[in-house]
């Protein structure tokens, strides 16, 4: 990649759509869909707010593609019979100023609580493990049928989202969730042609990205975010992650962003959300999976994203020179700050300054899940309209969260 490519150049993606530049919003938890599980018209607002700030591609928070599979509450789902009046609001508002915006698809597998559903559906009958056993009930291994299901689903969701006016849509392959259990030999010990060797635990996902592509047809772009690794013993590692990566470049995939983790080892909060400390690597480098993405980057022609970590105009530029990634994932930031990405075109040298919210009570930022009702409650004032607010209470946010939600926004929730 020459060194003049920086955060302001326009991309094109292998099926000749262009992004205005390198900015890329990443998806995040948005709490914000009606009772009938449809966009708030607080959504649009704020997909306005981000395409009005610059952003070149937008990508929603994850969509479910089925009523009875959702994560948490207040999720937006989108499956057959759907009033598609407010979507199609979403994507003209994600569209301003020259901007795509992407719906992200997904079904949550095990990673579904109690109070949502009592019996989930995984790969293989394997519940979560490091406690999560008591928030979470052991799942049911779905039958071919069921997966064959799922698989049309998603397909039908991206088909709805292209009528919408989306101008792409994500497939979430990362954080623990379905596409992730089947890619990962800790989660999928089946023996049929959904598992076992490496081979069948990625047919889940190529399946659902060759009928997403049938339907929607070879120019309308699909993405996916996806894991570097699990980070536990026996899952996912990196060497499975390259090898998927490399097939879904081969089959044609237009995008694929790169993060880690699942919800037993939440690598994708950030090393700072965790006990042990930041590699100085990483510190200098910003961004969290960036040596992995120079090494995947001899995998594939697809577009690459590095999401988690970035806060200095210089650390974008340089990890855009060197090839490494082509766009930069923010996402956080640009909950707090909505033009964010005007400030870094008009100021390369800009730096945004992110403090980690915290009550000074580690149990109740836990019990709150401060590392993203924070960031909720922040998307909720720039959708309804509310005057940014920076320093925010951290445990006014974690009380809006209680009201908003209910007694469940206290229960584990994940990114």
């Amino acid at each position: 990649m020459s060194d003049t490519v920086n955060i302001a150049s326009p991309i094109t993606l292998n099926n000749g759509v262009t992004i205005k530049n390198r900015f890329f919003k990443s998806a995040m938890s948005e709490q914000q869909s009606t009772k009938a599980l449809l966009p708030h018209a607080s959504l649009a607002r704020l997909y306005s707010a981000w395409a009005q700030g610059g952003v070149g591609l937008i990508v929603t928070g994850n969509v479910m593609i089925a009523k009875d599979a959702m994560g948490e509450p207040r999720q937006v789902v989108l499956e057959k019979g759907v009033d598609l009046a407010p979507f199609s609001a979403c994507a003209k508002a994600g569209t301003e100023n020259g901007a795509h915006i992407w719906m992200q698809l997904n079904h949550p597998g095990k990673q579904i609580p109690k109070f949502l559903n009592k019996q989930p559906v995984a790969p293989s009958a394997i519940p979560l493990e490091r406690g999560l056993e008591k928030i979470f009930n052991t799942p049911r291994a779905l039958t071919e049928l069921e997966i064959e299901d799922i698989i049309r689903r998603f397909t039908d969701s991206a088909v709805l989202a292209k009528e919408a006016g989306f101008s792409g849509v994500q497939i979430h392959g990362a954080h623990g969730y379905l596409v992730s259990q089947f890619l990962s030999p800790r989660h999928n010990r089946r023996t049929d042609q959904w598992g076992g060797n490496a081979e069948n635990r990625m047919r889940f996902v190529l399946e659902i990205y060759k009928a997403m592509r049938a339907a929607v047809g070879d120019h309308y772009p699909i993405g996916i975010k996806l894991n570097s690794a699990d980070f536990m013993k026996d899952g996912f590692s990196e060497d499975d992650s390259m090898a998927v990566v490399e097939k879904l470049s081969e089959v044609g995939m237009n995008l694929i962003e790169i993060s880690g983790g699942t919800y037993e080892s939440p690598e994708m909060m950030g090393k700072d959300a965790k006990a042990e400390p930041q590699k100085e690597s990483t510190k200098k480098r910003e961004a969290y999976f960036l040596d992995y993405a120079e090494k995947v980057r001899q995998h594939t022609a697809s577009t690459l994203v590095v999401t988690g970590g970035f806060r200095s105009g210089v650390g974008m530029n340089d990890a855009l020179s060197s090839g490494a990634t082509d766009m930069i994932g923010i996402a956080r930031p640009l909950a707090v700050y909505p033009d964010l990405v005007n400030r870094f075109i008009s100021d390369p040298t800009y730096v945004v300054d992110i403090k980690r919210p915290t009550t000074g009570s580690k149990l109740l930022d836990m019990a709150a899940m401060l590392d993203i009702s924070w960031f909720e409650q922040q998307m909720h004032r720039i959708g309804h309209g509310k005057p940014l607010k920076p320093n925010l209470s951290p445990l006014k946010a974690a009380m809006g969260s209680l009201l908003s939600t209910g007694v469940h926004a206290f229960k584990q929730r994940r990114a």
